[in-house]
């Protein structure tokens, strides 16, 4: 057990979302909070959008469920959860007083979100997005996180890397890329010790009340409010202490552009891999696909992000970049309708049926229960970024895909689309 360190107060985390990957995240990161009390408080708030479930033949509210049974029965099934993390259905409540915020739900509902949390959070709290994905329009690109701070007035940083929940929340070995670049202000602080200072009359508050500006990835600044000096610094040690795990290994970096990026483009290059593995041309073709889209990605973040300090070793090296994207690739869902609606197109032309195969759309509704396929939405958002500005031509790999999900070419038509990357 950790020993108390000299600070008047410890961290709250409030972990925001409670589906598959919301609740693993709520218990790796319980169990740090309750291996160290000299940062964190205890308890671990989870929000819970309220449903009743079925539970042992009756009708339940989920939370309720979650907090006797410390099962999350509907996201989460046959998981043990640690009995510090506390499902609560109000946000607001959830969120009260919470240093740390850990945005964990679909990227549609982030902005609904954070109207209800605007004016009910502390002016100083800091925040870790788990979504991965990022806000496109034809006119602009910007990060989740981003956003989220944006709204709030608070920093964000991200978390992505390649991370099946399931697999996470049984304890198998993963890694993580946690990306945070510290606001100057919070990091490598001197600790506040313990009781009233025999000079209290004198002590110097401007810390406690004083905005910071801290550059955006766009180049233009935000101001934040100082994280009081009462509080263990929130830096990458403490950011690393409060994810990793024995199982889950936690490598923190600044690099938040990079880390965002790769969790949103790995989707469009996903369904590539899941094309040319659906007409049943093999690793080699997969492969190809995949070094190719790594490199779109790369180019495509140093091309729209070339002032937020964003470095290729991110993509190249991190769990965050290629690993999440190899494993996308392999598993993912993206992969996996990908490759259906090429299977199923393949198959219906040996037979010379005339019948029209399912698109990758159809096949996504009816296997993810009215999910949204993530890559479907970002290939589409991406070509029409790109188009706005005349550089479709540059993201040939980026470009085919959104042509193949609009029917406006063929999956088999790829490798010369890309002939020259």
């Amino acid at each position: 057990m950790a020993t108390l360190a000299p600070y008047e107060k410890r961290h709250k985390v409030t972990v925001l979302g409670s589906g598959n990957w919301g609740s693993t995240i709520a218990k790796l990161i319980a169990e740090n909070t309750a291996e160290h009390p000299d940062l964190f408080e205890r308890d671990v708030q989870m929000w819970v959008f309220e449903e009743e479930v079925t539970y042992d033949g009756s009708s339940h509210k989920l939370t309720d469920i979650i907090n006797t049974r410390h099962e999350n029965v509907k996201y989460l099934p046959n998981i043990k959860l640690p009995n510090n993390v506390i499902a609560n259905p109000s946000v607001q409540d959830a969120a009260k007083d919470s240093t740390v915020l850990i945005f964990n739900l679909p990227h549609q509902f982030i902005n609904n979100l954070c109207n209800q949390l605007k004016g009910h959070i502390l002016p100083y709290a800091r925040g870790v997005s788990c979504i991965k994905g990022v806000n496109v329009t034809a006119s602009d690109i910007s990060l989740f996180s981003e956003s989220i701070g944006a709204r709030l007035g608070i920093y964000c940083g991200a978390l992505s890397g390649a991370n099946i929940a399931t697999e996470v929340a049984k304890g198998l070995f993963s890694e993580t890329t946690v990306a945070y670049d510290p606001p100057p202000m919070d990091s490598s602080r001197t600790p506040t010790p313990r009781g009233p200072s025999p000079h209290a009359s004198h002590t110097d508050l401007t810390s406690l009340t004083a905005l910071t500006e801290k550059k955006t990835s766009s180049g233009g600044k935000m101001k934040l409010r100082a994280l009081p000096p009462d509080y263990p610094p929130l830096d990458h040690t403490t950011l690393h202490t409060l994810f990793h795990r024995p199982y889950f290994h936690v490598h923190v970096v600044s690099d938040v552009t990079a880390v965002s990026l790769s969790g949103a483009l790995k989707n469009v290059v996903a369904l590539a891999a899941g094309f040319v593995s659906g007409l049943g041309w093999g690793d080699n073709a997969k492969a190809a696909i995949m070094r190719v889209g790594l490199l779109e990605m790369v180019k495509f973040g140093h091309a729209f992000f070339p002032n937020s300090g964003i470095r290729t070793e991110t993509f190249t090296e991190e769990s965050a970049g290629v690993a999440d994207l190899i494993t996308s690739c392999s598993s993912g869902r993206n992969f996996r309708c990908a490759k259906m609606a090429a299977e199923e197109k393949k198959k219906l032309e040996e037979e010379g049926s005339e019948k029209k195969p399912r698109s990758v759309d159809e096949i996504a509704d009816e296997v993810l229960n009215g999910q949204v396929l993530q890559g479907l939405g970002t290939a589409r958002e991406v070509n029409t970024f790109l188009k706005s500005r005349g550089r479709e031509a540059e993201f040939p790999l980026m470009t085919a895909v959104y042509k193949i999900i609009q029917g406006e070419m063929a999956m088999e038509d790829i490798p010369e689309m890309i002939q020259m990357q």
